[in-house]
């Protein structure tokens, strides 16, 4: 430890220093004190008296664990993956080969493309393997009105897919029965998976943990109402990565995922934290998976950690616990 005599103009004053571990600073835990003589070599080296420069006197020492993704997962939290694809008309007819939700007989699609190399990379982290699946900006069936939060299965009351595949398979068999559309609104289906964590929160327990993932060609038309809704997220269990499909012009969204400066609701009040993760798989059509998976997953285990140590909430059982269990098993 060093100690300085700080001051306002910035040339602060060196007092002296000292070495201790944290072994021996524990010894303040039990309503002892621990003290150090501070010393300044250069008094030592020159003055044949020199005891020291003052007493450094730790009072109490408290201990504060921080835990890590790893002990959070080990400890039962399971990560709940929700998928979300743009169906709005930026994207183009399907039957036009220029559409990126173009339906070709041999070959995926842009969506298909992004869906699948960023779906089998968060598969991994989902406990059931199951993924509810919806889309927005498309006039459905049976009235064609537009929605901007229906389940692609176009079953509403179990909107999940089995795994990656079940996801492919439920927009390759929905996508010729919806009329592309718009506008291309995000914050209804933000808010339909912050109304999941909003119940998980009831808990206090590290229990779920949301992710939504949106396919989208970028171009966003209630920024006001999904800014809101990503400053009420950043408050939940929950975090958003947006995948960027296509060549469009993404500044909207780089703006959301908060790294160049704090995101703000339309009344100014700030995110709580950074949730928003942004890729942009133009990038990626020619890296390896491994760089994807990292783009992808970039933020989201300390944006857990962030989310779970903010709030004061241990991981269910920790990660001793585990490491006992795995010594002891057969």
């Amino acid at each position: 430890c060093i100690v300085w005599d700080w001051d306002s103009n910035g040339k602060h004053d060196f007092i002296g220093e000292f070495t201790s571990t944290f072994k021996e600073m524990r010894g303040a835990m039990e309503g002892k004190q621990v003290q150090w003589e501070c010393i300044n070599p250069k008094y030592k080296a020159k003055k044949k008296n020199y005891k020291n420069s003052g007493i450094v006197i730790l009072n109490q020492c408290k201990i504060h664990k921080m835990h890590s993704f790893l002990d959070y997962i080990m400890g039962g939290c399971q990560i709940q993956f929700t998928v979300a694809i743009d169906f709005t008309a930026s994207n183009g007819d399907p039957r036009n080969s220029c559409s990126l939700h173009y339906i070709h007989p041999y070959q995926p699609n842009e969506y298909l493309k992004a869906l699948v190399a960023v779906g089998e990379i968060c598969q991994d982290y989902d406990s059931d393997k199951m993924f509810p699946a919806f889309g927005f900006g498309a006039r459905i069936p049976p009235e064609y009105t537009v929605s901007h939060d229906f389940a692609i299965n176009f079953n509403e009351d179990n909107p999940e897919c089995a795994g990656i595949q079940g996801v492919v398979e439920a927009y390759q068999s929905c996508l010729p029965k919806l009329q592309l559309y718009g506008p291309t609104n995000i914050a209804p289906i933000i808010q339909k998976v912050a109304k999941s964590a909003s119940e998980e929160t009831n808990t206090k327990e590290a229990s779920q943990y949301f992710i939504l993932l949106i396919l989208t060609d970028g171009v966003i038309t209630d920024m006001a109402d999904t800014r809101e809704a990503i400053v009420h997220a950043s408050h939940l269990p929950m975090s958003v990565i947006i995948v960027g499909v296509g060549n469009a012009d993404f500044s909207d969204m780089q703006m959301l995922d908060g790294d160049d400066g704090i995101l703000r609701s339309p009344k100014g009040e700030p995110v709580l934290r950074d949730i928003v993760q942004f890729v942009p798989f133009r990038n990626f059509k020619h890296a390896s998976p491994a760089a994807l998976a990292k783009s992808v997953l970039a933020e989201v285990p300390n944006q857990v950690v962030d989310y779970y140590n903010g709030k004061g909430i241990k991981p269910k059982c920790s990660s001793e616990m585990y490491e006992s269990s795995r010594t002891l098993a057969p």
